[in-house]
């Protein structure tokens, strides 16, 4: 990167933070009730202890507080989440169409989550979800070893496999069983959606985003000898099987965890890398963070759009992002391929 590049870097980086907060803060103030950003401003400070007393009313405090700030703060969460495992899976598989769903996670997810809710166990859906998800992560992992290894082609088929297989249950079993508000509800859950977020589910996905994120950001020089091939990456002193196997089964457990709470939400991990490597180009160290800040963002607004544009009936947040991602997708491949 020359000297040139390095400010303009930064000012992208400053600039996306500045961005997120101001999303955070307008997503929140953005509803049916109709509440100012100084307020949620008010409200935030009050509750972090930054001021003694607030203006604000008790139920504008409650709308503000329980309901749409741990939304706002799980849509961020899950956006970034995903975009930093979709740039992750694209450099390991060198794939251009990979997305965090690559190794059947969400399919297993899916089918962990109707097996509770028809069991009876609606409150428990996430926690259904998430040993699915993990479930599907170890299946293909083994079939991957049985093949002879994590390489990349390897674990696509596998994936593609598990996914295949969970999907057809997952079918059955809604053919089978699922009747009025339980069918409503796994469909609602099949396509995305953040209507239930809770101050828990927060801390869960936040929690999840920087403990499993932050040593994944760390691997961004690697992940650039990745790019060169194994043999390329070996002769720069990558443990290539090694790094691969953490690299998969980090992605693999933040994805169950974000899917866990929000469903199988589309795009947000196959676009946002592609869009942000227009811009800053492919250097990981850069790439990766990069989009974690878009995906965030991303997430925040399709969120806001899935939740005020037909009030008050709600969208499941998965159709708004296929909506924006589909067409930005197409118009990612045809700049790609006048580069090419």
């Amino acid at each position: 990167m020359t000297a040139t590049q390095r400010p303009t870097l930064l000012t992208l980086g400053i600039g996306l933070w500045v961005l997120l907060l101001a999303s955070v803060v307008l997503a929140v103030a953005f509803g049916p009730a109709d509440i100012a950003p100084t307020e949620v401003w008010q409200t935030i400070a009050h509750h972090l202890g930054l001021v003694a007393d607030t203006p604000v009313s008790r139920l504008r405090d409650a709308i503000i507080w329980d309901l749409r700030v741990p939304r706002v703060l799980v849509a961020a969460g899950v956006g970034a989440g995903l975009a930093l495992c979709g740039a992750v899976m694209q450099a390991l598989t060198r794939n251009p169409l990979a997305d965090p769903y690559l190794l059947g996670l969400s399919s297993g997810a899916s089918l962990g989550a109707v097996v509770f809710l028809l069991a009876g166990a609606a409150l428990l859906m996430p926690l259904g979800a998430f040993m699915g998800a993990a479930a599907a992560m170890a299946f293909t992992l083994l079939v991957t070893q049985v093949l002879g290894g994590a390489t990349p082609a390897r674990a696509i088929l596998a994936g593609i496999s598990v996914s295949a297989l969970a999907s057809a249950a997952t079918s059955f079993l809604i053919f089978w069983s699922a009747t009025g508000d339980s069918y409503r509800e796994i469909l609602s859950w099949l396509m995305g959606s953040l209507s239930g977020a809770v101050w828990s589910d927060a801390v869960t996905v936040l929690a999840a985003t920087i403990f499993i994120g932050l040593p994944v950001l760390l691997s961004g020089r690697a992940l650039d000898a990745f790019a060169f091939g194994d043999n390329a990456a070996a002769s720069l002193g990558v443990d290539v099987p090694r790094l691969r196997w953490l690299l998969l089964g980090a992605t693999a457990l933040l994805t169950g965890v974000l899917v866990s709470i929000g469903g199988a939400i589309g795009f947000v991990g196959l676009i946002v890398p592609h869009v942000v490597r227009l811009a800053t180009g492919s250097r990981h160290r850069v790439l990766l963070p990069v989009s974690m800040l878009l995906g965030a963002i991303f997430m925040i607004w399709s969120d806001t759009a899935a939740r005020s544009l037909f009030a008050p009936r709600e969208l499941p947040v998965g159709i708004i992002t296929a909506l924006i991602g589909a067409p930005i997708f197409i118009l990612v491949l045809v700049r790609y391929r006048r580069m090419t």
